[in-house]
């Protein structure tokens, strides 16, 4: 008995003692979902990329009937980054210090153009291949190297590669009239999209200097588009047709293990969209068995997931996250669309999914009592991914070390 003792005073000590060493640093999850609005008169928007430290998001909004491309920050709000002459505008990418933008916008003739938009130059056009119109859907992480698709002098469209020093890169085509550039690796080098073959498949591609244009294949289909690379090049994401009729499914592709098949929530359909760094994490959007149009996740450790699931405690007032568009280089911030039922229109969504420090202010009211105490209680036990800033040690669970921590920061900023 008195060893029981002994040994219950030891793991009291050692409790103790941890929940101690977190009071100056502990850390909670501080998942966050902000809704980035419409600009004055706008009816809806969406987020198309994000940069590294989720500080800016651009995309697009619709404002009287036209699209009007922005760039978001938390003190500026949405920054309508002009047009080339025309009356629409959309933002498809952003670099990772969110300093150069890219897009398509239209000129004064009413041609669609590439962009590429930095806060001294302002709104560049691009160019195009000889032909009329041009679109660029990605920039790589230092801004330099944007690509997209550029229309010939036959009017073709051809997936493009542009830098300052090289101007537009026509990427050619697999024996089509067609084909079209949605990725970039980290320094440019390496690009993804879609090309039509001679025989009138379109099929996702990758291209680098030294290979030129590859073709990936498909998922037992005839159909596939590559939307995202890794920062190296080596792991690329997007959307395929099946071996069932009307099913397609996201896909992840390298080169030692070909397409591999990251199925959809449920329904016929899922497409990825936007890929980590690392190649890791991937988001998209699919159809869950009800045919209802979700944002997912994908990690190599937990498959597939809805969104609107795993961060329910977000959601709690009805809103619904439809797509997600873009996600940092690290994984942690996604943006996309989504439902925001407190205004009730379709609006870009930034989430945060990661972990910040806080002593016990569960509620983030900036003081520490009997609600944080309260909600920690009534929370003890539970485990999962969105548990809030309950979870104060991030361990996914709700233990005695957050209670303790609160319980020693009591009356903190009181």
């Amino acid at each position: 008995m008195g060893r029981l003792r002994r040994k219950r005073g030891i793991e009291r000590k050692t409790l103790l003692s941890s929940a101690i060493l977190w009071i100056g640093v502990a850390m909670s999850w501080s998942q966050s979902i902000t809704w980035l609005g419409t600009p004055t008169g706008g009816t809806q928007s969406w987020a198309t990329g994000v940069s590294a430290d989720g500080s800016v998001v651009v995309g697009g909004a619709l404002v009287g009937g036209h699209y009007r491309a922005f760039r978001w920050t938390a003190s500026r709000g949405m920054q309508d980054l002009g047009t080339l002459g025309g009356g629409d505008a959309i933002a498809t990418d952003v670099s990772a210090d969110g300093m150069v933008v890219v897009g398509t916008a239209l000129n004064a003739l009413e041609q669609w153009r590439a962009f590429r938009w930095t806060p001294e130059s302002g709104i560049q056009d691009l160019g195009t291949l000889g032909g009329y119109e041009s679109s660029a859907f990605a920039v790589s992480s230092d801004g330099f190297v944007v690509v997209g698709w550029a229309a010939n002098e036959q009017q073709y469209h051809r997936a493009f590669r542009w830098s300052a020093t090289t101007g537009m890169q026509n990427l050619g085509t697999l024996g089509g009239d067609t084909s079209w550039a949605y990725g970039a690796s980290a320094d440019g080098s390496v690009v993804v999209g879609f090309t039509f073959e001679a025989n009138g498949r379109q099929t996702a591609f990758r291209w680098s200097a030294a290979t030129g244009m590859q073709l990936l294949g498909a998922l037992g289909g005839t159909f596939s588009t590559a939307e995202a690379v890794s920062a190296d090049g080596s792991v690329v994401t997007g959307w395929s047709s099946t071996q069932q009729i009307g099913h397609y499914h996201a896909f992840r592709w390298t080169a030692s293990t070909g397409m591999q098949d990251l199925g959809t929530l449920g329904g016929r359909w899922a497409r990825a969209i936007a890929i980590s760094a690392d190649g890791t994490i991937i988001v998209g959007e699919s159809f869950n068995a009800a045919g209802q149009q979700r944002a997912f996740r994908w990690t190599l450790t937990g498959g597939m997931e809805d969104l609107n699931q795993s961060y329910a405690c977000l959601l709690t007032d009805g809103s619904v996250l439809h797509e997600a568009d873009a996600l940092s280089p690290d994984g942690r911030y996604i943006a996309g669309r989504g439902f925001n039922a407190s205004t009730g229109q379709y609006e870009a969504f930034l989430l945060d999914t990661s972990c910040t420090s806080h002593h016990g202010d569960v509620n983030f009211d900036g003081c520490v009592d009997d609600a944080d105490l309260l909600q920690t209680l009534l929370s003890f036990g539970n485990t999962g991914g969105c548990l809030g800033r309950t979870d104060v040690d991030c361990s996914g669970e709700i233990d005695e070390t957050d209670l303790l921590t609160v319980l020693f920061n009591f009356g903190r900023g009181c």
